[in-house]
């Protein structure tokens, strides 16, 4: 490499180390009712105001004006040299700052302070301004600290309270079981912007069907669109022509419509409001011209609560594949137009040869896979193709709102994508929290491997800050997630706090990530034998199992085991596997001492 590659390089692996350092970390589980205290309650104040909420502005944002700096473009290049370095804010970190994220790091420690003086004040808004001038002095005489007022002001006088509100939640189950009122409330994600959907226990409502995507949920469509179609250009140098997505419906509630959005954003199509009501109305082709590049192919695999609760987004998804399909355009700019009529040509009827919004049958829910998992009832890409079309196979659409046996058409379909994706919106989850991201993301990738005999693009969307969705390779997302949580021992330690159930979250996420290699090859050697370090032979760990839970220990050497039995972990070391081997063994001695009453 050249001095300006490697350049280029150090860059991105900086930004990179950047990204995962500022990464929000979980502390444990939510028990129910119970109140943040201390630093559990300063971290989650500052995961609350990540993002804008309403008319209050970020802390992040708050604090990165006074220095004159943008937030939001820091963020987008961590690793890139600043061209100015505010004097001041070198002065109050008290070392040198080079790059946008030593800016990050520097703005994020001091927002922390604030939170922390404010909290040791007991949050009194009283002392909101002494609190700046404490944490900021002498720049805070000298700048505009309106926002900031406004952003910890909002802190003091609407978070602490709400928070402090969570008790309601167990005041409210038992109202709920006595047969009472319960308050309604908001859904959606607090750490998204909408710190304002607390407190919890509240009898949580949705959105209005009708209004979905919204205005803004289609901004971060096309956001989510161009950067999935710019990386697989420079990946490729081509457009993709046929892409398959995952939708949820539990997403489309918390982001009121990001992934319809973004499928609408692929096929070139824009939804139509309602100016009086903001209800979608329709929707209308973007002229090739003003779209600038080919129109996508987009395949559907809708969950089953998606199917159920949103019966008018699958007629909007409906027409606007047929929009698409009919607008007379080149068909090299129109790339559903153009397997369309290859499918007529191919003596398919035109019914068929229009479906793109695939599901379970009717009055079914989920993948399937998972049952092959648990039960080691698979031996290859071919199993879980077979399972995943049969539980995915029915075609929703305007004419067919119950749905149609198209398990043919959803085999057609799937044989000739080249990128299949999922997103996420929040992060308060990630991959490894559930099994529905390897079933369905998973599956797809395994299905279509297995029917065109090629590993697809693999991409996953983050929109957890709406204002800079990216899209990540799978093993990208896989390694953040593996190195932010899975074997970060801040997260080790707080999930041990909850005993059992803290150790059957560690195996669960074991299973996850199996489940993931399983159906997408994500896991590479080293991060098998890092988890079989730290989750299964440190004796440390080992104690918290045995006086704990000793089942999920078992469950999580058997994982590792199968792994290599199965060539997922391909070159383990046998010491390792030794280990692993023995000490499967011994967790018989534990639950031995478990079962029998006079142990």
């Amino acid at each position: 490499m050249d001095g300006k590659d490697f350049a280029h390089l150090m860059e991105d692996m900086d930004g990179y180390l950047c990204e995962l350092a500022g990464s929000q970390i979980r502390d444990g589980l939510h028990i129910l009712g119970d109140v943040p205290q201390g630093d559990t309650m300063i971290d989650m104040l500052q995961a609350l105001t990540r993002l804008p909420n309403l008319h209050v502005p970020s802390l992040r944002e708050s604090i990165a004006s006074m220095f004159n700096l943008e937030a939001t473009k820091l963020l987008s290049n961590q690793g890139a040299r600043l061209d100015t370095v505010p004097t001041s804010l070198v002065e109050l970190a008290g070392r040198p700052i080079v790059t946008s994220g030593d800016a990050v790091e520097t703005i994020d420690e001091l927002g922390k302070h604030a939170l922390a003086l404010l909290n040791e004040k007991e949050f009194n808004i009283k002392d909101v301004k002494n609190v700046i001038q404490e944490t900021f002095s002498p720049l805070s005489t000298s700048v505009d600290i309106s926002d900031l007022i406004i952003t910890l002001e909002f802190v003091c006088e609407t978070l602490v309270p709400n928070l402090g509100a969570t008790t309601q939640e167990i005041t409210y189950l038992i109202a709920a079981l006595d047969g009472g009122f319960i308050p309604p409330g908001p859904s959606g994600s607090p750490t998204r912007g909408m710190a304002h959907l607390l407190p919890t226990g509240r009898n949580f409502y949705s959105v209005d069907p009708q209004a979905l995507p919204s205005n803004a949920a289609w901004q971060v469509g096309v956001g989510l669109a161009n950067e999935l179609l710019s990386r697989y250009l420079k990946e490729t140098n081509a457009y993709p022509e046929h892409v398959a997505i995952s939708i949820w419906g539990t997403a489309a509630m918390r982001t009121h419509g990001d992934d319809i959005a973004q499928v609408f954003a692929l096929l070139g199509i824009r939804p139509i409001w309602q100016k009086e009501s903001h209800r979608v109305i329709g929707v209308e082709l973007i002229p090739l011209q003003e779209l600038g590049r080919p129109r996508i192919d987009v395949t559907c695999r809708i969950s089953g609560f998606f199917r159920d609760a949103f019966p008018h987004l699958i007629t909007l998804l409906d027409d606007a594949t047929n929009m698409a399909i009919d607008a007379n355009e080149p068909l090299e700019k129109n790339f559903i137009r153009k397997h369309y009529l290859e499918d007529i040509a191919s003596n398919m009827n035109n019914a068929s040869a229009r479906y793109r919004v695939f599901g379970c049958p009717p009055g079914a829910y989920g993948i399937g896979i998972l049952d092959l998992i648990e039960a080691q009832n698979w031996k290859d890409d071919a199993d879980f193709a077979k399972c995943y079309i049969n539980w995915g196979g029915y075609a929703y659409s305007k004419k067919e709102p119950q749905g149609v046996d198209a398990r043919s058409q959803f085999t057609h379909r799937l044989t000739s994508v080249e990128v299949a994706i999922h997103n996420q919106d929040d992060r308060e989850h990630d991959i490894y929290d559930s099994d529905d991201y390897f079933q369905f993301h998973g599956g797809m990738i395994a299905t279509i491997r297995a029917l065109s005999g090629k590993q697809p693009k693999a991409y996953f969307g983050d929109s957890s800050n709406p204002d800079t969705p990216k899209v990540r390779d799978i093993k990208e997302e896989t390694l953040r997630v593996y190195r932010t949580r899975v074997v970060n021992p801040k997260w080790l330690e707080s999930i041990q706090r909850h005993g059992y159930k803290g150790a059957s979250e560690m195996a669960a996420t074991v299973d996850y990530m199996f489940g993931y290699d399983a159906t997408a090859n994500v896991m590479s050697d080293f991060m098998y034998q890092q988890i079989a370090q730290s989750y299964a032979l440190d004796e440390s760990t080992q104690k918290f199992y045995e006086e704990c839970n000793p089942w999920a220990l078992r469950g999580i050497s058997e994982r590792l085991l199968e792994a290599a039995e199965r060539d997922l972990w391909e070159n383990p070391d046998p010491a390792t596997i030794e280990a692993l081997r023995q000490t499967l063994v011994k967790t018989d001695s534990m639950l031995e001492g478990r079962l029998d009453p006079t142990v």
